[in-house]
């Protein structure tokens, strides 16, 4: 018995990359009376006598998981942001970035169609790109959107990293990838100028080795839903607010009605981004709205 990481599936078949070798193997059949799926990024445990017989045995436990796309243990996540065309969405941003807070993927954020913007509307965004880099995120923000040694920088922290792509669509994820590796041939969907949102182009998800690190070759939306989250975690999803948090007057403060909340203080100073938290109540509104879950099973027989 071997262990080994699923690199792709395909058709019912998982490729499993172990001691430099890829391995073509099969799942078990109980895995599927136990609801259990082997997914592109799996560290597994197999058995096989040659390079294209094999039984995958036992999955090992995951860090994290995607939905789309569909990859689990993942390390860190290229966020590609959109400046214009579809128009910068600090709601949408911050979505993605409090589900890989949740899932602790570490976000980069890279911005696209910076060439696009007139002198006015680069001078009203930078100030909101250097927030995020302040709060820690790196972030690639050139006038040239995918300037070689922008592109150069971004892959350095590829290194020893499972990396996936992930943003609206019609960002340019696609597009991006091509040039980090012209060789993906990833097909680029044009943004429907009516729709104003782009056409989604994803395809079996497969690892490629880059950079010295892995990087999932189909970019995806992924799931920005709030339903797997908790109200009371909400907060613990901003790290400014959790750095702001330790001089609040109660200790479980929810940054929304409560009085001496730091967090809200530190807003009307401009310490904190007034959009981030009106999107951090926003996002209390919708979770606070959502219909509550029902495990039985309803109706008379």
């Amino acid at each position: 018995m071997a262990q080994g990481q699923i690199r792709k599936a395909l058709s019912g078949f998982y490729y499993v990359y172990s001691d430099q070798q890829t391995f073509q193997t099969r799942g078990r059949g109980n895995f599927r009376k136990r609801q259990l799926t082997p997914l592109v990024g799996d560290y597994v445990e197999f058995e096989s006598t040659n390079q294209t017989e094999g039984y995958v045995l036992k999955l090992l436990p995951r860090k994290n998981a995607l939905v789309r796309p569909q990859v689990v243990n993942v390390d860190q996540a290229v966020v590609v942001t959109s400046c214009v065309k579809p128009d910068f969405s600090s709601n949408l941003l911050d979505r993605f970035l409090m589900t890989l807070e949740k899932k602790k993927i570490r976000p980069l954020i890279y911005f696209t169609k910076g060439d696009l913007l007139d002198e006015a509307a680069r001078a009203k965004l930078a100030p909101i790109v250097a927030y995020y880099q302040q709060l820690g995120y790196p972030t690639f923000f050139d006038a040239e959107p995918f300037a070689p040694a922008q592109v150069k920088q971004l892959t350095t922290y590829f290194a020893d990293q499972l990396t996936v792509f992930m943003g609206q669509s019609g960002a340019g994820k696609s597009t991006l990838l091509n040039h980090i590796d012209p060789e993906l041939q990833l097909k680029t969907a044009a943004v429907s100028e009516s729709l104003s949102r782009g056409k989604h182009t994803t395809r079996h998800v497969e690892l490629l080795p880059l950079f010295g690190g892995l990087v999932a070759d189909t970019p995806g939306f992924s799931s920005l839903n709030l339903s797997e989250f908790e109200l009371t975690e909400l907060p613990l999803l901003f790290p400014e607010f959790v750095a702001a948090s330790a001089e609040c007057r109660f200790r479980a403060c929810q940054h929304d009605q409560e009085p001496g909340c730091a967090v809200k203080q530190q807003v009307e100073t401009g310490q904190i981004l007034a959009s981030r938290y009106a999107n951090y109540l926003q996002f209390r509104t919708e979770k606070k709205a959502e219909k509550p879950k029902y495990n039985g099973k309803r109706g008379k027989k």
